[in-house]
């Protein structure tokens, strides 16, 4: 049958828009509906009966979508950097071995042993002498009051071991003091003190330079002795009768006293005789 003019052109615009389009829905993306190449208008379609499944693995199991992490990456971290591979010997499974712990050595310093107790010398005339100074040393917290004590003393005997021995004290316990000052009065002091406590005193002193040529720079803290054998074992030593070896009423008669721990001077002043003869014994 004849076909007019007018229907050829309106069926010819109807395959062009068909034909438009289906380019618009298979295209690759970089066209537009109305021929532009700059991405005016995009056309969009929903999701399909397909891609509303969610995805499974190879067996078949389906799995959750992988979620968000706060840090806006979805399913496991990537993985960056060089991988190191592991020691020789050891599988990427064994667990790494623990590294040794360094070894404390400690060692405990022996410290100097101090003054031996007297005995405790009596000071009946409130005169400082070198006995009643080594009595306040006795205890390592005194020694600075027994340094200013010292220049006191009314005789020289012991004066410099027990300044020497009050200035190591206050040093060695980090108190200041006066190391070279201690050497010095040992040295001057080498005959080992005059009196009984000053041997002691002597003894001592060499000891706390001992130590501190040995750890120098340490400080400890002296302890006052607790007991032991006293530095002084008083007693007479000797008696003196006269040629004949016989002694008779108002005959003087001479007695030598060892370690004497007190000051000779206050004997006789304030000390006493005892006398025993045929009516009784009396003390004078």
């Amino acid at each position: 049958m004849a076909v007019s003019l007018g229907m050829r052109i309106s069926g010819l615009l109807v395959a062009g828009a068909v034909a438009v389009a289906a380019a618009a829905f298979t295209g690759d993306g970089r066209g537009t509906a109305d021929g532009r190449g700059d991405g005016g208008t995009v056309v969009t379609a929903g999701p399909t009966a397909g891609a509303a499944r969610p995805p499974t693995d190879p067996a078949g199991n389906s799995s959750a979508p992988p979620k968000q992490r706060p840090d806006g990456h979805i399913g496991a971290p990537a993985i960056t950097g060089t991988p190191v591979p592991p020691p020789v010997g050891r599988t990427p499974s064994d667990p790494p071995s623990p590294s040794p712990s360094p070894s404390v050595s400690r060692k405990v310093l022996e410290v100097p042993g101090w003054l031996p107790p007297g005995p405790a010398s009596p000071d009946a005339d409130g005169v400082p002498d070198p006995a009643s100074v080594y009595d306040l040393l006795s205890d390592p917290a005194d020694c600075r009051a027994a340094l200013g004590v010292i220049p006191r003393l009314t005789a020289d005997g012991d004066r410099a071991v027990l300044r020497g021995l009050a200035s190591a004290c206050l040093a060695v316990q980090g108190e200041g003091g006066d190391w070279a000052q201690a050497v010095r009065d040992h040295a001057a002091s080498a005959g080992g003190g005059d009196s009984c406590k000053g041997r002691a005193a002597h003894a001592v002193l060499g000891g706390l330079l001992d130590f501190h040529r040995r750890h120098p720079g340490v400080s400890v803290r002296l302890k006052p002795a607790s007991g032991g054998t006293p530095a002084c074992g008083y007693r007479i030593a000797r008696v003196d009768t006269g040629g004949d070896g016989t002694a008779i009423p108002g005959e003087a008669i001479g007695i030598e006293l060892a370690d004497m721990y007190f000051d000779p001077a206050e004997l006789l002043r304030s000390g006493g005789r005892e006398h025993r003869g045929s009516g009784g014994a009396g003390a004078h």
